[in-house]
């Protein structure tokens, strides 16, 4: 008899897990289909990448149209995303970006899956279930990321990268072979094609396979025919790349440049150090930055740590009409006249400068109300200085704090692999400290590995509860 219950009670945990996975999926299926429907649009960087795939399709070019209809070579973006809406082009018709994003969503749903194996195989054998089933939900309910697998655009097949990156990882410490060794390979290889910074995956989460790999004395000549053959398909891709930038342009480049311009194209290092002075939010990103070149620029929308005297203010002024009147665009003496002033403040206030801003800066894009993740909508919010007034705003702000808080409190109890992908987020949190203009989408790749830990931390507890019983 008791054998009975227990094998009744099994069997209904069993049902209840299999349920739980279905609403889970279908919940995040239904949130991510919602989103292609209220926010699929093609613009901006869609279009240009939409551009370099139907060259190559229609011409066997990386290249760029202009207005007249002629093709440019360009570099400005890794070839990764291209070649995906590529492959979508000719499965699915010239210029279907709406397949391209169901795939993205097919591909996401997969990813919850393995994020949710990755994080029980993480965590302590007693609630392993448990943990599996509440990250599988952190993950598929996630609006921040869930809105980028509707849009033609890399986060959603980097956020995938990620996830089959981690659960390869854990899956080869826990069996050492060709399979997950060639995934995991494909995995940061493919992240490092579609975003400059996807290359991080790979440094952080390296270690953690060599260590397995090379952990034992046996068999040690095979152990190397493996890492040799994964680190040849690695580099590959990039060596054909820094080849064909170097055949077409002279210049040695295995990524993309910093600020996406092709060879010859000015940076305006002056405006940019400048910007670097003062910036802080993502306010000042949206109605500063955006618009140079080629769009006004608002003195009265400057924050007043922009301006450190009187002085100061009347040369951003004279700067700032002479950019005007060049018809909206910077020129070397403009762009000169910026790095003079950038140099005036950096020397009155190098702390500010080189700690306080960039420090600030990357916790205004881990900590804000994460409404910029989402496309334009007016009847969402609006962008301006008033954006945390609005109705969703404190809703998403509590939302990201949620994940946060939960994601700490899964650290504390140290799962498997906790220290690379607190080096991960380490890594990618130094390097968002270098950059001008902050935008909360750019932490969304470590939100994978939040859920893990979220989830480690909702399965301890619920382990723990259930076992008080």
């Amino acid at each position: 008899m008791e054998a009975f219950r227990v094998r009744q009670t099994s069997a209904a945990s069993s049902a209840a897990v299999r349920i739980s996975t279905a609403c889970a999926l279908l919940a995040g299926g239904v949130l991510r289909f919602w989103m292609l429907g209220r926010f699929f649009e093609v613009n901006g960087d869609s279009e240009l990448y939409g551009g370099m795939a139907k060259n190559l399709l229609l011409h066997g070019q990386y290249a760029l149209t202009d207005a007249k209809g002629a093709l440019h070579p360009t570099l400005i973006r890794l070839p990764g995303y291209p070649l995906f809406l590529a492959v979508c082009f000719r499965l699915f018709g010239m210029e279907n970006y709406w397949s391209a994003a169901v795939v993205q969503i097919l591909l996401e749903v997969l990813g919850c899956i393995l994020l949710a194996l990755f994080a029980a195989r993480i965590s302590a054998p007693s609630c392993r279930m448990a943990t599996a089933q509440a990250t599988l939900w952190l993950a598929a309910l996630c609006p921040f990321t869930a809105v980028y697998d509707a849009e033609p655009l890399t986060e959603g097949l980097s956020l995938f990268c990620i996830v089959l990156a981690l659960w390869s990882t854990a899956r080869f410490q826990d069996r050492p072979g060709w399979r997950s060794a060639l995934l995991f390979t494909f995995a940061i290889t493919y992240s490092a094609l579609l975003r400059p910074d996807g290359a991080l995956v790979g440094v952080a989460l390296a270690p953690a396979v060599l260590i397995p790999l090379f952990g034992r004395t046996e068999g040690l000549s095979n152990r190397f025919r493996l890492a040799g053959v994964c680190l040849i398909l690695a580099l590959a891709p990039f060596a054909a790349w820094t080849w064909r930038n170097w055949r077409v342009f002279h210049v040695i480049e295995p990524l993309a440049p910093r600020y996406a311009t092709d060879p010859g194209e000015n940076t305006w290092p002056g405006f940019q150090r400048w910007t670097k002075t003062w910036c802080l939010d993502f306010v000042s990103t949206y109605e500063v930055y955006w618009n140079v070149p080629a769009g006004p620029i608002d003195i009265g929308k400057l924050p007043g740590r922009a301006f450190d005297s009187p002085q100061q203010y009347v040369e951003t002024e004279r700067l700032v009409a002479a950019y005007e009147a060049n018809g909206e665009e910077l020129s070397p003496n403009i762009d000169a006249g910026f790095a003079r002033l950038a140099q005036e403040r950096i020397s009155a206030h190098p702390l500010r400068y080189y700690v306080i801003l960039p420090i600030g800066r990357v916790a205004d894009m881990w900590l804000r109300p994460r409404v910029e993740n989402l496309p334009i909508d007016l009847d969402w919010w609006v962008y301006s200085h008033h954006y945390a007034e609005t109705r969703f705003s404190w809703f998403y702000a509590g939302l990201n704090a949620f994940y946060l808080l939960l994601a700490i409190a899964g650290l504390c109890m140290r799962p498997r692999l906790w220290p690379w992908m607190v080096l991960y987020m380490v890594l990618r949190s130094a390097l968002l400290a270098t950059i001008e203009a902050p935008e909360a989408r750019y932490t969304l790749e470590c939100f994978p590995m939040l859920f893990a830990l979220g989830g480690v931390a909702v399965g301890r507890l619920y382990s723990r509860v259930t076992a008080d019983r």
